[in-house]
Parts: structure tokens; C-alpha cells; sequence
């Protein structure tokens, strides 16, 4: 394994994902602090009741859409919901949420704005509604272990100060985190000797990281591997479709959680939903190229 080769690759593709993720994180933070989305709330009123969720509701939703699922829980965490809705609402923010910065990186590897916007949106949507179906008896209720606390700055200054800190924390998580997973697939990847095997570990190891800890994570090994030619189109295809769906399964379940949202129903429908999506569009992916190639 070329050490300073990966290294480079590692620190391209994690700058590749900062120069985008954190003047975004830091925007959100102003646009929080200033309550600009509630102008704009009004938009997603008629898919609260569609979801059968209370239209205040729309709020945390707008807010999970364009700013992150921390915000959305901000704004949901006052409002007297039961397991069942928040179990909704988590499943509709798990799969459409922070649109603006993860459908830019998805665009990094392929996947064009629209395709990111509309397939998250409606597939949350859609995903989401579902699950009103269920009969409430069927969901379990987690006692919460702490409560959620809400931000609260006395400036702007000072929101700006700590965003800033935050940002850099960030920075360095998403650096560490990146460089060290490459280093890890590279490795493997070395030590098989047939190719099309380091393939399938690419596309593995790929699919494996976006599931537990994020489209950011995930993406940027992808990136590097976009880069390489390692995986073909239907490859990156499949993997940005099912993360788009699926992808920091654990942590975005556990901040809904405390609420009492149920563990076992998110986990189960968002992973379920993922595969049958990724390959079924996988299949009218490879219509088309051969359409195409025809």
C-alpha cells in the first residue's frame, strides 16, 4: 500500500466534503437563531396532517429539510406527541433531512441535485406515511433517559463564536474519521489478491460506513473511489440510492429515541425501504443504459 497516495486521497476527499459542509453548518446556525424558516413553515402544513402529525409540526419538519435533524428536534421536542408520531416524523427526517449539503456531496460522486432532491423527499414521504398504518399497539414506547436541550445564545457573536468552534471540531472529526477509514479499506484491498474482489469491498465497505455513520462518511470514500474508477456507474448508482434512504441508521434513530420514539419499527422500515428502493430503481437504471447503449 502506497502510504503518501492514500494519505493525499484521504485529505482530497475530506477537503472535498468540509469546503462544503461547513459553511452550511454555520449558515444553519444563523437561520436557527433567527427563526427564518417559520416564514416559510407554512409550506409543508398539508403533509403534517398527510402524516398524521399535529400541523405544528411543520416547523421541525421545514427545519429537518433544509437545516439538520437538531434543529427539527428543537422545534418537535415541545410538542405532546405520541410513540407512533414520533416514530413517523423520525423516519420522514431520517431519509429527508440537511437536502442542501448531503445533495451537494451526493453530486460529487454522480447523482445529479434533482435526483437527490426528489427521491429523499417523496421517498420520505412516501416511506413515512406508510407507517401510519400500523396500529399504535404495535409500537413500543422507550422511556426517555434525559431530555432534550434546546440551544440558546445571547448573540449573535456569541452564536457565531460557537459555531465557528464547532465547525472546527467538525472538521477535525470528519479529517480523522475519513482518512482513517480509506487507510483501513486501502489495506484490505491490498492484502486481496484478485481486483474484482477489491471491488466488491470498495462497494462494501462504502455501503457500510454511510449506513452507521453518515452520507458525509460514506461519500467520502466514495469520492476517492469515483476518483480511482473503482466502481462503475451502477455501483455508485446503487450505494448513493440506498444511502440517500439508509444511512446513520444509529445515531439519527437514538436523537428520536429519547422522545420515545420506537427503535425496532425505524430501523426495520428505513433498512427494508432502502433495499427495495436501490433495487428497483437499479433495475430502470440498467433499462436505461441499455436503451442507451442500443
Amino acid at each position: 500500500m502506497d502510504v503518501k497516495k492514500t494519505l493525499f486521497s484521504s485529505l482530497k476527499s475530506a477537503w472535498i466534503i468540509l469546503k462544503f459542509v461547513i459553511p452550511i453548518y454555520i449558515l444553519a446556525e444563523v437561520l436557527y437563531y433567527y427563526n427564518t424558516l417559520a416564514y416559510i413553515s407554512f409550506l409543508v402544513e398539508p403533509f403534517t396532517s398527510f402524516l398524521n402529525l399535529p400541523k405544528e409540526a411543520s416547523l421541525s419538519i421545514i427545519s429537518g429539510i433544509f437545516l439538520n435533524l437538531y434543529a427539527a428536534v428543537a422545534f418537535a421536542a415541545p410538542l405532546e406527541m405520541d410513540t407512533k408520531q414520533w416514530t413517523t416524523l423520525a423516519i420522514f427526517l431520517g431519509i429527508c433531512h440537511s437536502l442542501v449539503v448531503e445533495s451537494i456531496i451526493m453530486k460529487k460522486i454522480g447523482l445529479s441535485s434533482f435526483y437527490s432532491y426528489s427521491l429523499r423527499f417523496f421517498a420520505g414521504l412516501a416511506v413515512a406515511f406508510l407507517v401510519t398504518f400500523i396500529p399504535l399497539d404495535y409500537f413500543s414506547a422507550n422511556i426517555p433517559l434525559e431530555g432534550f436541550k434546546q440551544k440558546s445564545y445571547e448573540s449573535l457573536t456569541q452564536l457565531l463564536q460557537i459555531s465557528i468552534y464547532n465547525a472546527f471540531i467538525l472538521s477535525l472529526k470528519i479529517i480523522i474519521l475519513i482518512t482513517i477509514l480509506i487507510f483501513i479499506m486501502d489495506y484490505v484491498k491490498v492484502r486481496i489478491a484478485f481486483i474484482s474482489k477489491g471491488k466488491n469491498i470498495s462497494k462494501g465497505f462504502s455501503l457500510v460506513v454511510g449506513i452507521f455513520l453518515g452520507i458525509t462518511y460514506g461519500a467520502g470514500i466514495l469520492i476517492k473511489e469515483v476518483e480511482s474508477n473503482t466502481l462503475n456507474k451502477e455501483d455508485i448508482f446503487f450505494i448513493g440510492t440506498f444511502l440517500m434512504i439508509c444511512h446513520a441508521i444509529i445515531e439519527d434513530t437514538l436523537l428520536f429515541l429519547i422522545f420515545g420514539a420506537d427503535f425496532t419499527i425505524i430501523i426495520f422500515i428505513r433498512t427494508l425501504a432502502a433495499i427495495l428502493i436501490s433495487y428497483s430503481f437499479l433495475y430502470l437504471f440498467n433499462k436505461k443504459l441499455q436503451k442507451i447503449g442500443a
